[in-house]
This record gives C-alpha cells, structure tokens and sequence, in this order.
C-alpha cells in the first residue's frame, strides 16, 4: 500500500527522502478517502511531514483540511471543522500558500465547487469573533496569483451559484473590488459578454443571486459598458434585468420583496431558514438541501 512506510531515524539525505516518501502517503490517503481515524494517526506523526526548512514537522489541522478540499472528503472535512474550528482554518504553511496575509480555504471550496464543504466552513466562521469572521469571508486571495479576488468573485468567475447564495447569505460582502478594480457584480458581467455564449442561465442565476444583496446604488467598473452597448446588454440580460442594473428603473416588486425577505435571515440560520419563506418552492432563489 502506498501509505505503508518506515522511518528511517537519524538525519541526512536518507531520512529527508523517506520523510518526502512519506509526506505524499498522506496525501494519497486523504485522495483514497480512507477513515478519518486511520488520516489523524498519520497526520499526527511527524515522520510525515518534511517542511521546505529542512525541519521535520506534522501536517497542521488547516493543511490537512486543505487536502480533504482537494479530494472531497467530506467526513475528514467535517472532524476537522468541528474538533479544529480555528486551526483548521488558520493560514496554512509557505508550502502550501504563496500568500501568508490569509487562508485560503473559502476560495479553494468554491474553486473546487465542494458546496458542502463550504457550507461547513462558513458555519465553522460564524463561531469566530466578528473581526475574525470579516477577515475570512472578504479573505482578499494573493495579488501575484489570485489577483486579490475575494470568494464571492471565484464564484462568480467559475459560476457556481450555490456556492454564490451560500456566500451572501453568511455575511460576504458583494462590494469589494479584487486587484483590477472589479467587483464580483463586474467578474459576473465580463463572463455574461464571453462569445460563444455558454452556461448563460447559470450565469443569469449567479446575477438574479447578486441582486438580493447588492445594494441599488453599488458602483460597478462595467456600468459603462453597459450604457454604450445598450441593445446587446438588453438581449444578454434581458430588459428589466438591465434597467434596474444601470439604474434606469427601480428593483422589480418581487426583487425588492425578496431583499426584504432575504434580510430577515441570520448567517447562523442560512440557507436552512430559506424552506419557511412564504413563498411557492419555485420562487425560492436556489434549492440547497445540506445537512446541518
């Protein structure tokens, strides 16, 4: 088995190499989805971790938890987020971020459309003090990589409109520019003006999404582009869609009694609480059934 490996004690070349032999054990045992408690006994051993330093060390709760992102393995996920909450999420290694300023798992859950996972994550966050909680949903990723794109523009860059709702609704801000200027509303526009058009109502869907909790008055680096090519974006978006966007008209009645709606809702009970708006099921924005 490739997890089945023997430490070679005392230092040097040959032990460096075993300990690397054994570090990318872990990582094909997260990958084959073996029991949590069979991963925390190998975690929890240093002989499997070599650190770039040259020291040898254990894999910490939030790359562990990374790795579990990587693969899906939601029960690993899920012993991690619940014994580790702030561990699991803190800023993991350099060898496994460029960036040290914040973690990155919000934006790797999205990345990799791992919406139950999210979902944990998130609940996870709202147990942090509010600073802290503001720090991860609005994480700003690495400006040389990630071009300082928060969360909320991966989702609307990948359109995953799960992941989007799931988002806004605990508390992430769809205001904040990423290292270009644009906000996520702007990410969600450039993706809707792509020829050939492709995934348009999952787009749309992302949008109808961005309008519960946007505000009306958001400014927005695409506005122009909107008002000189005023018939394409009508057809792209449809009129009303367009008018309420370049502030030609107000919100619709049901966009603006869904704000309402939407606002009544607290991150702790997000999306659960969606099921007892009194609304029919098909005008509910999404159908997330994720267990608690």
């Amino acid at each position: 088995m490739p997890w089945s490996v023997r430490w070679v004690g005392g230092g040097g070349a040959q032990s460096q190499k075993q300990c690397k032999k054994s570090s990318f054990a872990f990582y094909q045992a997260v990958r084959d989805l073996l029991p949590v408690w069979f991963l925390e006994d190998m975690r929890t051993m240093e002989v499997f971790h070599w650190e770039d330093g040259g020291k040898v060390s254990l894999y910490s709760p939030s790359e562990a938890l990374l790795y579990a992102l990587v693969h899906d393995h939601q029960p690993y996920a899920r012993h991690l987020l619940t014994k580790f909450p702030q561990s699991a999420l803190a800023v993991p290694s350099q060898s496994f971020s460029c960036c040290q300023a914040s973690a990155p798992h919000l934006a790797m859950a999205v990345r990799y459309n791992r919406v139950r996972v999210l979902f944990r994550i998130l609940k996870a966050v709202q147990g942090f003090p509010p600073g802290d909680r503001a720090g991860h949903l609005d994480r700003r990723g690495c400006s040389r990589v990630e071009g300082g794109k928060t969360a909320l523009h991966v989702a609307c860059e990948l359109v995953r409109p799960e992941c989007l709702l799931l988002l806004l609704g605990h508390g992430a801000s769809p205001c904040l520019p990423d290292g270009a200027g644009n906000t996520p509303l702007d990410t969600l526009l450039q993706q809707l003006s792509q020829a050939p058009a492709v995934n348009t109502r999952a787009k749309l869907l992302c949008l109808d999404c961005l309008f519960l909790f946007v505000p009306q008055d958001v400014p927005f680096a695409m506005k122009q582009q909107l008002l000189d090519n005023r018939q394409r974006w009508q057809d792209l978006l449809g009129e009303s869609r367009y008018r309420c966007l370049v502030g030609l008209a107000p919100p619709s009645l049901f966009v603006g009694a869904m704000r309402v709606l939407i606002r009544t809702i607290s991150p702790e009970h997000f999306p659960e609480a969606l099921d007892d708006l009194p609304l029919p099921h098909f005008l509910k924005p999404l159908d997330l059934k994720l267990e608690s």
